[in-house]
């Protein structure tokens, strides 16, 4: 937030504390609206760049000597923080204050020989100082044993409320002990058996805060819009595209079809239609079901559910793009020449039937000439268009290349679950030309829509991808060096191309997975903001999320301001609805992303650990994927990732602080793109750990060792 900015600049500036009103008057703020400026101190303070004294005045943290961080996590005598300006910090547990995983803290810090040191000086806000464990048993005491946060096991002083039994999985409130040294649990959830993946994701769901399931009263209205289906009164400003060659492609399990395509060649290049479910028309802005959709954001996908962002009414039902039956749209129609560039695009209210209920697989399988009579048969009327729309897409894909868009190695897969919900294998889940050719006229939509609404000046929900920071792409670069990879052009303000072609470099090497990660890890978190400052990765001046309004309460929102610039509301009136609310949302949309994308993961863990717990002292060949202290991380061709923990390690290993782990007795070297052949030793589905052991490694061919 800009105001933001300016009050905590015009605070370290001075150097000293002062009320709110000279502040203000300082910062020239005074003619600024009351109610953000308020606003924007009580979130400085609420983050800790701003302490409040016991006079009331303000001074910055950084004026007070005092660093911002949250506690990542609690052993017994220590802990650590991060802080965004000093990274980890070391803090001894005589320093903590009694300060727990989550909480947000000033700190005092200072240098030490193994880096910076610190003490709590204020809690500034307490997390939520609940975790989840396994029950295990010590003694004839029930302890438990946190799947993160804390590193010990912890002494339960009460299970009033939960039933606690060895082996379950269960929620714990965290506190001290009278004598504030040691963190003892109050179980307050019990969920079931620790060692079943489906349990364990009921608990990430449970404590990540995302509703499972609607309230009656949304339910109703979810029900009552769509019974409501599609009336006469509803046609009156649309145009009609029933007739036209329009169809979906999507994975064979999906049932929220929001997005179907049309192509055809013009004399200038091409035409090409993105037709997106019309979500708005039957979610009403302050009704609630909107309140309930901007609640939770995004649908969240797991391996055995998904959590729709809507109810099922309406994400499966009367929004959803089948084929065969009319639905409401909002279409994107663009022209553009033979080399993909915009010749013109205009957005109107539509209605469609959709010819075809495309399937990526099947479609694949026309291109690369292999697909049955069958399939062929199912595809004859959309034939010709389909060939148009790969051509269109790789002319798009190429000038992607060109201006520098980067195309991540995928480390997603796909979990094969038996009737029960258990995992029975999992396969890398692989982007075949029909998958690449929708994402690359979904994302020539979402541009236009952007440009168009950047066009008109109005208030919009954008999604952007700052620069990254040069620290770590010095970081980066030192990675690169150290696997033989041309580094001359990774500095501070690296174009967005020359990590495009470092991603080239390394596409057909071992260091493929590792160097993408590594890229993505220097950049910017994508996130949602008011203000059209570009996106990075796809190196665009203007994008917006526009395609997926069933399952992303952003592009619902643009949806609506679309449509109110195609009704033909003025700038005035655009400004009264949505001026006040686009930055709120903006912010709400990227927490819940976040939520969405940290639960997924670590269910996704928990699935992972579920499937090897199966092979435990199994043999199997993998690739060393990074180093760290504790010890080096092996990825197996099915993307499960483990641990070889250091003190595992055969011979005299030691880590050598960035890259490698050396042979004290020979000097050999472990380091990422080796060939290592493990041994499956534990895999814990509470916590998603898994540990290998090492039985034998070969250095990758053509690296320094």
């Amino acid at each position: 937030m800009q105001i933001q900015s300016i009050l905590l600049a015009c605070l370290e500036r001075e150097g000293r504390a002062m009320s709110r009103r000279e502040l203000f008057h300082l910062a020239r703020l005074e003619q600024e609206n009351p109610v953000l400026l308020k606003k924007a101190l009580d979130g400085l303070v609420e983050e800790g760049q701003i302490l409040v004294t016991q006079k009331h005045k303000l001074i910055s943290s950084k004026t007070a000597g005092l660093v911002p961080a949250r506690i990542l996590s609690l052993s017994s005598g220590f802990a650590f923080a991060r802080s965004q300006e000093k990274g980890d910090v070391f803090i001894p547990g005589r320093h903590l204050n009694q300060a727990l995983p989550g909480d947000l803290v000033l700190l005092k810090v200072k240098q030490s020989p193994k880096g910076w040191e610190g003490s709590v000086e204020f809690i500034v806000r307490k997390g939520k100082r609940e975790i989840t464990g396994r029950v295990v048993k010590n003694g004839r005491k029930l302890e438990i044993s946190p799947d993160a946060g804390v590193r010990y096991n912890i002494k339960v002083v009460s299970s009033k409320k939960a039933k606690m039994t060895e082996g379950s999985k269960v929620r714990v409130a965290l506190s001290y002990d009278k004598e504030g040294r040691q963190a003892t649990a109050r179980v307050v959830r019990s969920y079931g058996s620790a060692q079943s993946a489906k349990v364990c994701a009921d608990s990430i769901v449970d404590m990540e805060g995302i509703p499972a399931d609607f309230p009656p009263e949304v339910q109703v209205e979810a029900r009552n819009m769509a019974e409501q289906g599609i009336r006469e009164e509803d046609l009156t400003d649309r145009r009609d595209l029933r007739d036209q060659a329009i169809f979906t492609i999507d994975g064979p399990d999906a049932k929220d079809l929001d997005d179907a395509v049309s192509v055809c060649r013009t004399m200038k290049g091409y035409s090409l239609g993105v037709h997106i479910a019309d979500v708005s028309h039957y979610v009403p802005m302050g009704s609630t079901l909107d309140q309930e959709a901007l609640k939770r954001g995004t649908s969240v996908y797991f391996a055995d559910r998904v959590i729709p962002m809507l109810p099922t009414e309406l994400s499966n039902g009367v929004c959803s793009l089948d084929a065969g039956s009319d639905k409401l749209t909002v279409s994107a129609l663009i022209e553009l020449d033979s080399k993909g560039d915009f010749i013109s695009c205009d957005f109107v209210k539509s209605i469609i039937r959709s010819k075809v209920r495309g399937v990526y697989g099947e479609v694949n399988d026309l291109f690369d000439g292999t697909a049955s009579d069958a399939v062929k048969t199912k595809y004859k009327p959309m034939a010709d268009t389909l060939l148009v729309m790969k051509e269109l897409s790789n002319i798009l894909k190429e000038k992607a290349r060109s201006r520098g868009s980067m195309d991540f190695a995928s480390s997603e897969c796909k979990f094969i679950l038996d009737e029960e919900g258990r995992v029975q294998d999992i396969q890398p889940r692989e982007q075949g030309l029909a998958e690449q050719m929708i994402e690359q006229l979904m994302i020539c939509a979402n541009q236009a829509a952007a440009r168009y609404a950047k066009r008109e000046k109005v208030p919009f929900v954008y999604r952007v991808h700052e620069q990254p920071d040069p620290e770590r792409i010095e970081a980066l670069k030192r990675v690169a060096d150290v696997m033989g990879f041309q580094t001359r052009k990774l500095k501070p303000g690296v174009q967005t191309k020359d990590l495009a072609n470092l991603l080239d470099a390394s596409a057909h090497t071992p260091f493929c997975h590792v160097i993408s990660h590594q890229i993505i890890r220097a950049m910017a978190k994508a996130r949602y903001d008011p203000n059209p400052l570009g996106h990075y990765g796809l190196s665009l001046e203007d994008y917006c999320h526009f395609t997926s309004p069933i399952r992303r309460y952003p592009d619902l929102m643009v949806h609506r301001i679309l449509k109110d610039l195609i009704s033909g509301k003025t700038k005035g009136q655009m400004e009264k609805t949505y001026g006040g609310v686009v930055e709120d949302i903006s912010q709400q949309s990227t927490d819940c992303e976040i939520r969405a994308m940290t639960a997924e993961r670590r269910c996704e863990d928990c699935y992972k650990a579920e499937y090897m717990a199966s092979r435990v002292g199994e043999q199997l060949e993998g690739v060393v994927s990074g180093v760290a202290p504790h010890g080096i991380y092996v990825e197996l061709p099915n993307t499960v990732e483990g641990l070889v923990r250091s003190d595992m390690l055969p011979g005299e290993f030691q880590y050598d602080g960035e890259f490698y782990y050396v042979s004290g007795k020979t000097g050999q070297k472990i380091g990422v793109g080796d060939s290592m052949e493990i041994e499956v030793l534990r895999a814990d589905v509470s916590s998603g750990q898994i540990d290998f052991k090492a039985l034998s490694y070969t250095p990758f061919q053509g690296s320094d060792q």
